[in-house]
């Protein structure tokens, strides 16, 4: 099936176009800021968004933050399996 997405640039908000996993880190950035974050194992996640600022919020298992993050902190995240939705 040809992908019906082919010609069309990339959603800076909404659906994403892969998932890449992601390892926090209090000194290394996201390679490609994300649209948004997948967690597989709940717990808290701290983050820096794309406006600046860090952030942390608690997300359940299989849990999803609708915000742009540039940078997925080590110190204080707990939750695992997490994954940036990449635009």
């Amino acid at each position: 099936m040809a992908n019906p997405f082919n010609g069309h640039s990339p959603a800076r908000w909404g659906v994403g176009s892969d998932l890449a996993p992601v390892t926090p880190s209090d000194t290394v950035a996201l390679e490609t800021p994300a649209i948004g974050l997948f967690v597989e194992g709940a717990g808290d996640v701290v983050f820096v968004s794309a406006a600046g600022a860090t952030r942390t919020v608690n997300l359940p298992a299989h849990g999803y933050l609708a915000v742009a993050v540039l940078q997925v902190l080590a110190t204080d995240t707990t939750a695992t399996g997490i994954h940036a939705v990449i635009p």
